[in-house]
């Protein structure tokens, strides 16, 4: 878990994430990420505070996203994914900064492994605030 300083606050019904998170989450839109979403993960998950999942419809666009989303938190916070894996075949590529990863994924794949149903239960937000819980109007 991160120091409060570098997390957004979870005033006002927001889920508490890193403020890194959410510059990757506006990098990705910026880049056209599709349906970019923020989970709260930490009082889930315990290994992370959040995820960041957005998707791109080709492989060219996933590359794309994620050299976007690694310039943006390099410029804004200073930091550099401790390890990024899928760069091979850029079906789902995930960063891991520590306290969160980010996914991106080709459309096909997100919605194979379909992350936001398994984590459900998480807190949401979207890249400009919070994202009403899908489980709830079902």
């Amino acid at each position: 878990m991160t120091a409060p300083a570098e997390r957004a606050s979870a005033d006002n019904g927001r889920p508490d994430v890193p403020d890194a998170a959410l510059v990757a989450a506006r990098a990705a839109d910026s880049k056209l990420g599709q349906d970019t979403v923020v989970l709260s993960m930490g009082d889930l998950l315990g290994v992370t505070d959040a995820f960041v999942i957005t998707s791109g419809s080709n492989r060219r666009q996933v590359r794309t996203i994620v050299e976007e989303v690694e310039r943006q938190v390099k410029q804004s916070e200073g930091r550099s994914p401790r390890a990024t894996e899928g760069l091979r075949d850029l079906t789902w590529v995930l960063m891991d900064y520590g306290d969160f990863l980010v996914h991106v994924f080709q459309d096909e794949a997100r919605l194979y492994y379909d992350l936001e149903r398994l984590w459900g239960n998480a807190p949401r937000r979207s890249v400009n605030g919070i994202v009403p819980d899908v489980a709830a109007e079902d």
